[in-house]
This record gives C-alpha cells, sequence and structure tokens, in this order.
C-alpha cells in the first residue's frame, strides 16, 4: 500500500502534468520578449516556491507540443555562452487557446473548491 508522501507526490505530479501547458501559455503569454527554455524554467520556479511544479527536463516536450500545435513559434539563435538556444513566442492561436483554457481552468478550480468547502449539497 502506497504511503501518504507517496500518494501526494503522484497526485502532484498528475497535477502538474494536467497544468502545464496553462502555466508555460501564461508565462509566453506575459512575456515582453521571446524566452529560451531554460529562463522560462526559472521563472516558473522562482514562482512555483515550495511547490515542485515541473522538472526542467519535464519542460521541454510540453514546450514542443505547443508549437505543433500552433499555440507557439520557436527561433533557435547562436548563444555566447554554449550551445544555441531556442527561444519561444505565443503565437494569435495560442493568446486564443490561453483565454479559453483559462476559463476552463477557473471553471475547474470553482468547482473544486466548492466540494473542498463542502459547497454544492
Amino acid at each position: 500500500m502506497a504511503t501518504s508522501s507517496e500518494e501526494t507526490k503522484k497526485f502532484q505530479r498528475e497535477l502538474n502534468s494536467g497544468t502545464a501547458a496553462l502555466v508555460l501559455l501564461g508565462v509566453l503569454g506575459r512575456a515582453s520578449e521571446p524566452m529560451y527554455g531554460y529562463q522560462i524554467a526559472k521563472l516558473v520556479e522562482r514562482h512555483a516556491g515550495e511547490v515542485p511544479i515541473m522538472k526542467q527536463g519535464a519542460l521541454y516536450p510540453v514546450l514542443r507540443s505547443l508549437e505543433g500545435g500552433g499555440l507557439l513559434q520557436s527561433t533557435v539563435e547562436p548563444s555566447v555562452a554554449g550551445p544555441p538556444r531556442r527561444y519561444y513566442v505565443i503565437t494569435e492561436a495560442g493568446r486564443e487557446a490561453l483565454g479559453n483554457w483559462r476559463g476552463v481552468w477557473e471553471r475547474t478550480r470553482q468547482l473544486v473548491d466548492t466540494v473542498l468547502e463542502g459547497g454544492g449539497h
């Protein structure tokens, strides 16, 4: 039988996988300039505090998936300190998706809050 700590970690992983795309679109939707993966990861990490939202390695497949869906665009540029960097920007389709997903998130959050607080009887 799984311990409470194991179950909590599993729940956090599942929750993170469902919200990662929304978080990344949100970051890039607010960005004033293109951002590369490490920048995005550090920004998310800074805002996450004690909650491990997503490991840096998990970020890249989500970015590629969002780009594959036309929600992000990327360009590769040389870097003076290391290998070339892939910079991401949100597309108009990405902004539209972000607005829609935000609405879904708000409704989902309200439902969960209502149920957890004992409402909706």
